[in-house]
């Protein structure tokens, strides 16, 4: 491999230098998170480089972040690893995360079909030797991952880089104008950036991209693999759940500071409709010990009380009694929820984290509501909002429109219809962003 390292600038310099000064300060937060949430302790050493898995040298490397870009990634990840159609043998496929959740839908969806471990820290030193131990054919990094030393580095030992279903708000180029002296040689180090709409593209290409190297391919998202077993699935669920509830609604993907009004909410609807259940859903399903006592607190006001997903599935145990709330303590579940959910709230929304994937309620036409906070995926909430498939609720408004849904069937079932429209108008960006990746392949392999 070319061992040549990046040309250093000034604002190259001066990002080390800080990164230099925050190691120590990385390093607490690191003990400090892994004493909140124990997943984050083990394979610690691989955020700095030091890796004792076995990774297959000469793979194609995606960075994939956390759950939500794994889940998007997967179908096409599998794509990849088939290899072409002239010979038998998988492509090697290294995939990197940076949070336990991404991990676990990586081994989930993907199994030993890849090699995965935690992507370094942007430290010169951890890029370094993860570089120099997985030694990868390409980089393909997912939505937003914009490392400096990361990207820099790789380009100087000759791997293309390619930033896959990219996405860029005012907010966050706006940032990237501020920091110019350091960002713009980093995006012009990208081979290819493609991006899900013409309006993130034009923001990059006012960052000083080069129009050549910009691409529209959609938002891969769209291109859902539903679960083959999903009726099963929801057969399984409905014969768990007292036959006494045969309504539920679910607030998915919720953050700290939702889960109360969520609650609360929950807890007003039942005097109207006592036969209703929620499914709620953490973002981190980790912070189930964190939530105990809140729902305890709400427990004693609501009929049935609560319990964990993992307890309603349980087989060795008795069908569950009534229950008024169903906390959902694992990962990869969330299909079959959304599908018996007559409405989703979709969470990080309400507060400032900038809202979550609402595809996957809307591909199965469960009404969409999103608190303010939406940023994070702006243009899939103004397609479905155009459309009359989502609504926009804040923590005062919540009760009233989930309230006025749950009453109108109609209602209900026009919203879901249009949700499915605007996935199945919006599919077509994973195979695209594969015919991208397999050029990109071919021509390293050529030079």
């Amino acid at each position: 491999m070319n061992l040549n390292k990046p040309a250093l600038y000034p604002g190259l310099v001066l990002y080390r230098c800080v990164l230099w000064l925050a190691l120590p300060v990385v390093m607490v937060r690191l003990w400090f998170r892994g004493k909140r949430d124990p997943l984050y302790k083990p394979r610690w050493r691989e955020r700095f480089g030091f890796y004792s898995c076995k990774i297959t040298c000469g793979g194609v490397w995606f960075h994939t972040v956390s759950a939500g870009e794994s889940i998007a990634a997967a179908p096409m990840i599998r794509e990849i690893a088939r290899g072409e159609g002239e010979t038998s043998n998988e492509r090697p496929i290294l995939v990197t995360t940076m949070t336990p959740t991404g991990s676990e839908q990586v081994k989930a969806l993907l199994g030993d079909r890849v090699d995965h471990c935690y992507a370094p820290y942007d430290f010169t030193f951890a890029v370094r030797r993860f570089l120099a131990h997985a030694k990868p054919q390409a980089l393909v990094l997912m939505e937003t991952e914009i490392w400096p030393n990361l990207i820099l580095e790789a380009k100087a030992q000759g791997i293309p880089v390619v930033l896959l279903n990219a996405r860029l708000s005012p907010r966050s180029a706006r940032g990237y104008r501020r920091f110019s002296w350091l960002g713009k040689r980093v995006l012009s180090a990208f081979d290819t950036i493609s991006c899900q709409t013409q309006e993130h593209a034009q923001r990059f290409a006012e960052l000083g991209v080069s129009t050549k190297r910009l691409q529209v391919l959609g938002n891969v998202k769209f291109d859902l693999d539903l679960p083959k077993d999903l009726s099963a699935r929801v057969t399984q669920l409905q014969a768990r759940i007292s036959e006494s509830q045969t309504r539920s609604w679910i607030a998915a993907s919720t953050h700290a500071g939702e889960e109360e009004w969520v609650l609360r909410v929950h807890q007003q609807m039942l005097q109207t409709v006592p036969n209703l259940m929620l499914w709620l859903a953490p973002r981190h399903p980790n912070r189930v010990s964190e939530l105990t006592p809140l729902l305890d607190r709400f427990a004693g006001q609501m009929p049935g009380g609560w319990c964990l997903y993992s307890d309603l599935l349980d087989e060795t145990q008795l069908a569950t009694a009534k229950t008024s709330v169903v906390v959902v303590d694992q990962m990869g579940v969330m299909m079959p929820l959304y599908e018996l959910a007559e409405v989703a709230f979709v969470g990080g929304s309400l507060v400032a984290h900038g809202g979550h994937n609402p595809i996957e309620p809307a591909s199965l036409r469960t009404p969409v509501l999103t608190g303010p906070y939406y940023f994070n995926f702006a243009q899939v909430y103004t397609d479905l909002m155009q459309a009359g498939a989502s609504q926009i609720v804040d923590q005062d408004s919540l009760e009233e429109v989930l309230s006025g849904l749950l009453e109108q069937s109609e209602q209900r079932l026009a919203m879901g219809n249009a949700g499915s429209q605007v996935v199945a108008a919006n599919q077509g960006a994973k195979h695209r962003s594969i015919s991208l990746i397999k050029s990109v392949l071919s021509a390293a392999i050529r030079a």
